[in-house]
């Protein structure tokens, strides 16, 4: 027996290669392995950096990844939200610059890792230093005329900034910015802080404690001086057929001084314009006026206000009844036979329009053109020779054309 197994021991290892060799083949044919690109960046995840330090300078976030699996395999990572790993471990790296390398995982197997791009980058480490500083105000621009800021008042004043010490070493200052540009009213905001170096460019990557503040700036109106509204005074009415759409004013609160306070605190509230004439006007208007001030009191600034009027035509309708109806394009030897030969016709425009329009603005036909004897119905064309009318309806909207030959007339002896 052993004798046996000795000399059949060769044949049966070259079956067995053979047995596994077909099988390969087999499940190679059926699940074919495939090499490509991975469709989505996978992204970086940084592992056991120490927590006294922090990367300084621009890393990758993601690296792209070339596979090689079978086919199957590729189907069960596309239909994952993150099959893929790419892991860089900063443990035990102390501060200076290190070369990382890129440690890709793949859930799915079996999935052979031909490339990741990139592999390795340099990664420079500093130690994570923090700062405390005031956080300084810079107002911009004037409160409106007759306004008055306060003192401000930051809550809190001062930030803790954090990050690379490289970056600390270039901070500054730590700021907050508030436009007092033509205010009115008192200001009470929440402003990110931003931090500056000493050429007064900002600084990124730093972590700022709190990284806003309460900015609170009263404002408040000074002695002599008033907001009040301008009422616009009308006088008349626009013509017949037109319709008053709009009327703005601009500005519509102006400023009011006196140096008497007395005065201005007696106002209404109001001020009026001089009177703008409307009487018989059809078109839009664009002017100025004045305004009625009492003696002693004066507008800051402009003295007359921006006055828009739009007017614009009343739109109405119109019925027009037994208009005839026009053929046009008849050929030689036919007659035409129109039924009905009167419609009505519902017009649509401006009122004054519609008012002047006369019968002969006013056209009603049928095309006959190239059609020979028989019975159509036709489609009445309406032609208004005034612009800005339209036809809302002809009554009835189709008529019946007959078609004949005409007689020829006998000739008297």
């Amino acid at each position: 027996m052993i004798r046996w197994l000795r000399q059949n021991l060769q044949t049966s290892l070259w079956a067995l290669l053979l047995a596994i060799a077909v099988w390969i083949a087999a499940v190679t044919a059926a699940d074919p392995d495939e090499q490509r690109v991975y469709a989505h960046p996978v992204p970086i995840e940084i592992v056991g950096q120490d927590s006294g330090l922090v990367t300084v300078g621009n890393l990758p976030t993601q690296v792209e990844v070339t596979l090689r699996a079978p086919r199957s395999v590729w189907t069960r990572l596309d239909s994952q939200e993150k099959p893929i790993r790419a892991v860089v471990d900063l443990s035990g790296m102390s501060e200076g610059d290190h070369m990382a390398r890129v440690q890709v995982q793949v859930t799915e197997q079996p999935a052979r890792i031909v490339a990741v791009t990139p592999s390795n980058f340099t990664v420079r480490l500093e130690p994570l230093v923090s700062r405390s500083l005031p956080i300084q105000l810079t107002l911009n621009g004037q409160p409106a005329i007759g306004y008055q800021a306060g003192t401000p008042i930051l809550d809190p004043t001062e930030a803790l900034v954090s990050g690379a010490k490289s970056l600390i070493d270039e901070v500054d200052r730590a700021r907050v910015t508030v436009n007092l540009s033509g205010t009115r009213e008192s200001v009470k905001q929440k402003l990110d802080v931003q931090i500056y170096n000493a050429s007064n460019q900002p600084l990124t990557k730093l972590s700022v404690n709190p990284p806003s503040v309460l900015v609170n700036i009263p404002v408040a109106q000074q002695g002599g001086y008033r907001d009040v509204a301008v009422k616009v005074i009308v006088q008349g009415q626009v013509a017949n057929g037109y319709l008053l759409t709009k009327l703005s004013v601009f500005p519509p609160i102006v400023t009011v001084y006196s140096t008497d306070p007395k005065l201005v605190n007696e106002l209404p509230g109001v001020v009026e314009t001089q009177p703008l004439e409307l009487r018989g006007a059809s078109d839009d208007i664009s002017t100025r006026l004045a305004l009625e001030l009492p003696s002693g009191v004066s507008v800051v600034g402009e003295q007359s206000v921006q006055v828009q009027v739009g007017i614009e035509p009343i739109i109405s309708n119109l019925t027009l009844s037994n208009i005839k109806v026009e053929v046009v394009g008849l050929g030689d030897g036919l007659t035409a036979l129109v039924s009905p030969i009167e419609v009505d016709i519902i017009l649509s425009g401006p009122a004054p329009l519609l008012d002047s329009l006369l019968l002969q603005d006013i056209r009603v036909t049928i095309d006959v053109t190239d059609l020979g004897a028989g019975v159509y119905q036709l489609t009445p064309k309406v032609e208004i020779l005034v612009a800005d009318i339209t036809v809302e309806t002809v009554l009835p909207n189709t008529v019946e054309a007959t078609l004949s030959p005409g007689v020829t007339p006998t000739p008297t002896p």
